[in-house]
């Protein structure tokens, strides 16, 4: 049934569950600290939920169901669980007049309901959700390059402080991260899957930013889905790829496989987000309420992204499954597995 589940040879956890609640704290606290300085970013409250049909809510790829509920008050009006703040962070950044070269930062918590449950999936997600207000000049490569390796030395530090205080955790991060496209990767793995090719490149260098994620590759396929309306993917980089976004993704030394930690990117201007939902047959976004802002000219030009708060802690503490470092649901057989092979899910 769990064709996903990764059990670890010998598995043994490297503090116990009441160590690891300290050790989660420990992670949380600093890390969003070092993000917020190396980016420029205040953090703001977030929303649970959102009305349902104002194009607000993230799509993930355009099939995930969005748990809703109706709102008594309101004549039963709909509201949604967000999947992610992807586009409700930019809006922000327009109602709160943040200035070019800031930008603002929250604790996302959110419900996927069709998530497939593994050692990396939860249907319940929390993440840092960032957004920074950039210029016209920035929406290129260059400047996305820039703003990851900014994202992953505070990566970097924090591992580092996590080591300071628990000298069992050694870091195990590469000095630098490197940066590939995912049309040159299709091209060094042609007869590999999308996921095969990413536990490939990762093991060989320990971190990389992975380039291009929602466009077709020169095969006709997708690396992998990514909604029409935030991440630009379509604008032409380097040697005539496309994408402005990527996956932040490093080697889980505890699972023996690659571990995605980040996705972000540069976001649609007014032309890719008609190209890119002309692309998906999904035009008919233009009528809602967020896309019209956009359209208005009503929200800033951005790059943002999320990152995981299970998945960091999960990878800094080596924890084989990340219900290890968060309270969810899970059906009794990967219960049961897990507390066969010494996993104790919170």
């Amino acid at each position: 049934m769990y064709k996903g589940l990764i059990i670890p040879e010998n598995y043994m956890p490297l503090m116990d569950v009441k160590q690891t609640e300290i050790a989660i704290k420990t992670v949380k606290d600093l890390f969003q600290q070092h993000l917020a300085s190396e980016l420029r970013l205040r953090r703001i409250t977030a929303p649970l939920f959102v009305v349902k049909g104002t194009g607000i809510n993230d799509d993930l790829n355009g099939t995930e169901r969005a748990v809703n509920f109706p709102i008594k008050h309101m004549n039963d009006t709909k509201a949604e669980i967000v999947h992610s703040l992807a586009k409700w962070k930019r809006m922000m950044l327009a109602d709160l007049d943040i200035p070019l070269g800031f930008g603002i930062y929250t604790d996302m918590n959110a419900i996927r309901a069709d998530e497939d449950l593994d050692n990396l999936h939860s249907i319940y997600v929390d993440q840092w959700d960032w957004e920074r207000h950039i210029a016209e000049e920035q929406r290129n490569i260059n400047f996305l390059k820039y703003i990851v390796t900014k994202i992953f030395e505070a990566m970097k530090r924090t591992e580092y402080a996590i080591y300071e205080i628990f000298p069992y955790l050694k870091p195990v991060l590469p000095e630098e991260i490197k940066f590939i496209h995912t049309e040159e990767l299709l091209k060094l793995y042609p007869d590999l899957t999308p996921q095969e090719r990413e536990d490939e490149i990762v093991k060989k260098y320990g971190a990389i930013f992975l380039i291009g994620i929602g466009g077709q590759l020169e095969n006709g396929k997708k690396h992998d889905g990514r909604a029409p309306d935030y991440d630009d993917w379509t604008t032409p980089t380097t040697e005539n790829y496309k994408g402005l976004n990527g996956d932040l993704i490093v080697w889980n030394h505890t699972l023996n496989r690659s571990f995605e930690l980040s996705s972000m990117g540069i976001r649609v201007d007014k032309n890719t987000l008609i190209k890119q939902l002309e692309l998906e047959n999904c035009i008919e976004r233009t009528n809602l309420y967020w896309h019209k802002r956009l359209l208005n000219n009503e929200m800033p030009l951005s790059i943002g992204g999320g990152i995981g708060q299970s998945r960091l802690c999960m990878f800094y503490l080596k924890k084989a499954h990340i219900g290890e470092v968060q309270a969810s649901i899970w059906d009794n057989e990967m219960i049961e597995k897990c507390k066969n092979a010494n996993i104790p899910l919170l």
